[in-house]
């Protein structure tokens, strides 16, 4: 679909596009087929879509899957998808918040399904950790989104955060591709990038809860030594996360960016 199409679209439905709710809608058919391609769908997956806009990932999506769930929490856009989306009966279409609906109801997601979604820029860092939280897990995540929150979850040292230690911790995440700003229809202020998050699993023997107090503790003051941020957010013993920092053959004097979700785990394991 392109610019022209929307246009009629949204005036046909009388709609315009709602900058407060992400609404940038995707344009570049190249796009449309790479994000198609890395989703690898069969007609035994079924797939969640999150912000469905005017249909044009979930037709695709729904002739590649046996079933596609799409949520849309615009009123007026879920009036028109009705009829946009009409002739295919393998999509469901659900009105209303994805962060509410799946707070209330992760049965939402079905048996494992893939996740291939545009999503408003707004969403995604809470977004992603509530899917990899989830006790059902998705088997993977395809997203586009901003090409900067895209770098930050695939960060590799010395560039490490918090937000990429949450998603690597369950799951091995990689950029597929960069996407210009020029694909989208109103044209965002940033460009984008797909990405795939794969291998996602639940890790064993590690207690989750105290994982994730360990590094954000570390992460209160990025700039700060480690030994200091979790000597004063955790109530330990300086020297006492010295001597473990050295057992996990790591630099006392590191900093929160400097260490991977392996080194956390050890150093959880030695600390908690």
């Amino acid at each position: 679909m392109d610019e022209t199409q929307i246009k009629k679209l949204l005036q046909k439905y009388n709609i315009r596009p709602n900058k407060r709710m992400g609404q940038n809608f995707l344009i570049d058919k190249e796009v449309l087929e790479k994000i198609i391609n890395t989703a690898d769908l069969t007609k035994d997956d079924t797939v969640l879509e999150i912000g469905s806009g005017l249909g044009t990932l979930t037709k695709k999506l729904a002739e590649e899957a046996r079933k596609v769930i799409t949520i849309e929490k615009d009123k007026q856009i879920v009036e028109a998808l009705k009829e946009i989306l009409g002739g295919y009966k393998n999509v469901e279409i659900i009105q209303g918040d994805v962060l509410d609906l799946l707070g209330a109801a992760p049965s939402i997601l079905g048996a494992a399904p893939k996740i291939v979604s545009n999503i408003p820029y707004y969403l995604t860092s809470p977004l992603i950790r509530m899917f990899l939280e989830l006790e059902n897990q998705p088997k993977e995540i395809i997203l586009l989104i901003q090409k900067e929150v895209a770098e930050r979850i695939c960060a590799e040292l010395p560039k490490m955060n918090l937000l990429a230690i949450s998603v690597q911790f369950y799951s091995k995440p990689e950029i597929i591709s960069y996407v210009s700003k020029s694909s989208f229809w109103p044209e965002p202020k940033v460009d984008s990038a797909i990405i795939k998050i794969a291998n996602i699993r639940k890790p064993e023997n590690i207690n989750i809860k105290k994982f994730f107090k360990l590094v954000k503790a570390g992460f209160s003051h990025p700039r700060k030594q480690l030994a200091n941020n979790l000597s004063k957010k955790l109530n330990l013993d300086k020297e006492q996360i010295k001597r473990a920092l050295a057992e996990c053959n790591l630099n006392i004097q590191a900093r929160a960016q400097n260490l991977l979700v392996k080194d956390w785990e050890s150093l959880s394991k030695k600390l908690l």
